[in-house]
């Protein structure tokens, strides 16, 4: 198994084989978060104005961000620790992320898409292998989708271990990015919107038991399933 490594949406365009589009903080450990509270459909988009249009009454709920903020008229901002918070049997949830859902629907030339999260990495490399890929290329989408960061840096690594079946000390990469610059916005009293709830969250390893495989739709979106 071949396992290359690229960079936010040019590196998603050129991905090929079996593609991991890696969004810690905190997009994918949100959609993780929607489906343990019941969510019927997730439907990743990558343009907030497709994501308005695609309201469907009060069965759908938009959620969303840029530069970390909620989007204005969304029910949600990018945030796992406000969607634990409510009831979602039965919800479809429109999402659309800075980074992100970016990589998803920019993934073109993959033969299937994952998304990249620590709370489900393990059930996330057990799909891959299920399909005996050749190439895995796992997409670091960064910070806005143009700055490197520790977080997605940190869960590639791990994923390429997992995959690779290397030892990984789980409680060293907590401890690193705690400590990341990239961390501090959810220790920041100015920036309520991301809260230190998120951080916890977005570091549960592995608590969920299934991997989220991207569907593409039609207009620049892609559902995401659940794969036990």
């Amino acid at each position: 198994m071949e396992i290359v490594k690229v960079d936010f949406v040019k590196g998603a365009k050129a991905a090929t084989g079996v593609v991991v589009v890696i969004d810690v903080f905190r997009a994918f450990t949100t959609a993780c978060v929607c489906f343990a509270k019941g969510a019927q459909r997730v439907v990743a988009v990558g343009n907030s104005d497709k994501a308005l249009g695609l309201r469907r009454g009060d069965n759908t709920l938009l959620l969303g961000e840029r530069f970390g903020k909620r989007i204005e008229g969304f029910d949600f901002g990018n945030s796992p620790t406000d969607v634990a918070a409510v009831d979602l049997t039965g919800k479809t949830i429109v999402h659309t992320t800075h980074a992100g859902t970016q990589g998803l629907v920019n993934a073109t030339q993959a033969s299937a898409i994952f998304t990249g999260a620590l709370v489900n990495a393990k059930a996330t490399v057990l799909a891959i292998k299920a399909l005996q890929p050749q190439r895995v290329t796992l997409v670091r989408m960064g910070l806005n989708a143009e700055q490197a960061s520790d977080e997605d840096s940190a869960c590639a690594d791990y994923l390429e271990a997992l995959l690779l079946a290397q030892p990984v000390d789980e409680p060293k990469i907590l401890d690193e990015l705690r400590a990341s610059p990239y961390s501090q916005r959810f220790f920041d009293p100015n920036q309520p919107w991301s809260p230190a709830s998120d951080f916890d969250w977005c570091l549960r390893f592995n608590c969920f038991d299934f991997a989220l495989r991207a569907t593409p739709l039609n207009d620049y979106s892609c559902e995401l399933m659940v794969v036990n």
